[in-house]
């Protein structure tokens, strides 16, 4: 992480001296223009590379000092007159650097003696030239500074705005139960309540429990594995009462697994799809598996049944439909769902674990 935050840093730092570097020789392309201007004829080869010399080293010294100022000292303080009063120091002290590395390069070029500190007069007539460009540069910059302030808030507002809408997406799925169960299930209870009152009482209790698990609004979109199995544990209690003995139910979780966090209503939909299109027709000896694991860091979910092999064509039913869904919302292309007919008919689900 560290090396990364200094290659933006050093790529940041690069650009800035691209951009500026061809600031400073149009610059000084534009000094030169101004001076042949006042003289009245084009300078000599010698006056104008000068010119740009200095131009280019002054106006990359400044960047530089600027650019340190604000890497380092301007983000701790954020008072917009501070930063002001910091912008003007810092490019007085570039300018100084400048105007004295330009001197240095052009004495070793030319074979000039090089007298350190010794140019007042430049300073002055750079010191206006500072303040006039530095003026213009730091206008600029808190413009593109409140601009950036504006688009970072917008595209905050933006991620919010997502966020809450994959929650409602999320809620919306978690909440939907399928009206094919629901009507078995009020049948059931229907025909049992004249047969068996106490199975019948037992069985609507279930299912309110079920209800009450899936229109909580309030509740987080991931649950720990024990609250998911003790939703599955109340659906089986409904369908175990319409089924009766014809399937056996099992469900398998490591010990240190049911505090792991998967998406709430992963499983029930899932098992649901197995009752439907592969238990239906089953008369007797019905298996129903489902077992959670965990291998390589992925969570490994399976569901498995031995009736009727899934089809080639597997039409995404309200089961699969609603697994996709909710896992593309949380996970986007970081899970793996697989369907097997051998050698046993299974969903396998594969999820980064929390822990």
């Amino acid at each position: 992480m560290n090396g990364e935050k200094i290659s933006c840093k050093e790529e940041k730092i690069w650009e800035w001296n691209v951009r500026y570097g061809l600031i400073g020789l149009v610059i000084g392309m534009f000094i030169n223009m101004i001076l042949s201007a006042l003289n009245g004829h084009l300078l000599s080869v010698r006056q104008m590379l000068l010119n740009i010399l200095f131009s280019l080293f002054i106006t990359l010294s400044i960047t530089n000092t600027v650019f340190i100022y604000d890497t380092y000292v301007r983000r701790r303080n954020n008072n917009l007159w501070l930063f002001i009063a910091g912008f003007y120091i810092c490019a007085l002290i570039g300018m100084v650097i400048g105007t004295e590395l330009a001197y240095l390069i052009v004495s070793l070029i030319f074979q000039i003696p090089y007298h350190p500190a010794t140019h007042v007069g430049d300073y002055r007539f750079n010191v206006v030239v500072v303040l006039v460009a530095g003026t213009s540069i730091l206008l600029f910059r808190l413009q593109k500074d409140s601009l950036q302030n504006k688009i970072d808030k917008k595209e905050l507002d933006l991620v919010k705005l997502n966020q809450l809408k994959t929650q409602a997406e999320l809620q919306t799925l978690q909440s939907k139960i399928n009206p094919h169960f629901l009507y078995n299930s009020l049948n059931s209870i229907a025909s049992l309540i004249h047969e068996d009152a106490d199975k019948a009482e037992t069985m609507t209790l279930n299912l309110s429990r079920l209800f009450r698990y899936s229109l909580n609004s309030s509740q987080e979109s991931l649950c720990t594995i024990s609250q998911e199995i003790e939703i599955l544990e109340t659906y089986l209690a409904i369908e175990k009462v319409r089924f009766g003995e014809r399937i056996k139910f099992k469900i398998d979780v490591a010990n240190d697994l049911y505090d792991e966090k998967i998406p709430r209503f992963l499983l029930q939909p899932l098992v649901e799809n197995a009752f439907k299109h592969g238990l239906k027709n089953v008369a007797d000896n019905g298996l129903l598996d489902v077992s959670i694991s965990k291998k390589n860091g992925q969570l490994e979910i399976s569901v498995s049944d031995n009736g009727i092999d899934f089809p080639e064509d597997l039409d995404m039913g309200y089961g699969l439909q609603s697994t996709y869904e909710k896992l593309d919302l949380i996970y986007p292309d970081n899970y793996q769902v697989q369907i097997f007919n051998q050698p046993k008919k299974q969903i396998r689900i594969s999820l980064p674990a929390s822990t």
